[in-house]
């Protein structure tokens, strides 16, 4: 039986959520409509998540004693991820005094750093993926590029949105490549991935959710990513019934051998019938945006019912839906969005203004959300209201 308490009583059922960004300001306004305490926990004051939380801690989580610390002093019935950079050792012992990580400690582990989930996927599941060699040294990145051969990817083997990410073209490429990495990467210089170039005819995001009831696959989201950052996706990507039904095998594989209950965004290549893994993410997805409109129960609806041990008897589709990142370039502390009343003045449009307090460089600052007949016209309608919104720095 599962029962939740009072917020701020000796009843509430806590969750102390590690990663405070847009995903996770989603993900809290769903903890909060079941009464759950929330402690949010970021290394900047004032992230998204912060803004609707009970009350929140700022800290780098690479910082197993504070993160300790504080968990200590919470005493949550959860612990829950959003970000990869985390200290997962600490993970791993809190969870053996009887703390419940969510999936679990051991995903969070293998999923912070490509090698852990890489090596899981291909060399325990014996899943399809690109060829690959790790290299930790200049040297061996210049073997590991001369073995798997140009053009290849090179990624740290801890960023997310595409930090740090670049595409070797050739072998004069490797000097900048390297450099790019290394200063690309969540906890700064270090291992690098070489993935050879996938020939594929589109990528998808398969969100899979593991819950009471068993697991649950979302409709396939496609998606565009621009220097490996998501810049736009949809739902559903078209593709064909083998596809799909291999597509959801190796979701379920992966997600299998992580374990726990939560969501989990599995990335894969598609051509034609074939699939190859290429990552997974034990959280919301970013692409996953798409389903705050999409469906009845978007991806951050069925994380918390999933986290908490609700049950997932059915997931509602509304129809074909896409989402558009905006990403705001500059400096500033006090960005503003004008417009607004033409951005939405379409039928099935919305925005989600995400509140981030600054931007240095460029930032995901907003999404724009559509529904339509068709995908193109989803797709078409979020460009509409894209061109119609006024940034202010």
């Amino acid at each position: 039986m599962v029962t939740i308490g009072t917020p701020k009583s000796a009843t509430a059922t806590k969750v102390v959520l590690c990663g405070s960004g847009e995903l996770g300001k989603e993900f809290v306004i769903e903890l909060q409509r079941y009464g759950v305490e929330v402690i949010a926990l970021d290394r900047y004051a004032d992230a998204p998540a912060m803004q609707v939380a009970h009350r929140s801690y700022v800290l780098s989580m690479l910082d197993g004693d504070r993160l300790r610390e504080i968990i200590e002093k919470e005493k949550p019935d959860y612990i829950v991820p959003e970000v990869e950079a985390i200290s997962t050792s600490t993970f791993i012992e809190l969870e053996k005094e009887g703390y419940t990580v969510i999936p679990t400690a051991k995903a969070t582990f293998l999923t912070m750093n490509r090698e852990g989930i890489r090596r899981l996927a291909a060399e325990e599941l014996g899943l399809p993926t690109s060829k690959y060699k790790f290299a930790a040294t200049f040297d061996e990145f210049q073997a590991a590029v001369a073995e798997i051969g140009t053009p290849c990817v090179i990624k740290p083997i801890m960023s997310s949105s595409g930090h740090g990410q670049s595409l070797c073209r050739t072998p004069a490429d490797i000097d900048k490549c390297w450099k790019i990495a290394q200063e690309g990467g969540r906890a700064g210089a270090g291992k690098v991935i070489v993935e050879g170039f996938v020939d594929f005819d589109y990528e998808i995001t398969l969100l899979t959710v593991r819950h009471v009831g068993g697991t649950s696959f979302l409709a396939p989201i496609g998606h565009i990513q621009i220097d490996g950052d998501y810049r736009e996706s949809w739902q559903p990507q078209p593709m064909t019934g083998t596809a799909l039904e291999k597509a959801q095998d190796i979701a379920k594989k992966i997600t299998d051998a992580l374990g726990g209950r939560g969501i989990f965004g599995v990335e894969m290549f598609i051509k034609g019938d074939e699939v190859i893994f290429s990552e997974v993410s034990p959280r919301p997805h970013d692409t996953g945006m798409v389903t705050m409109i999409s469906q009845d129960l978007s991806e951050f609806a069925l994380h918390a019912r999933a986290v908490l041990g609700l049950p997932v008897p059915n997931i509602a589709f509304h129809g074909a839906s896409a989402s558009r990142a905006v990403v705001v370039n500059g400096n500033s502390t006090q960005v503003s969005f004008g417009n607004l009343e033409k951005v939405l003045e379409e039928p099935d449009t919305q925005v989600r203004l995400f509140g981030k307090p600054e931007v240095n460089g460029h930032r995901r600052m907003a999404v724009i959300l559509a529904r339509a007949e068709t995908v193109e016209e989803a797709r078409e309608k979020t460009l509409r209201a894209y061109e119609k919104l006024e940034v202010k720095l």
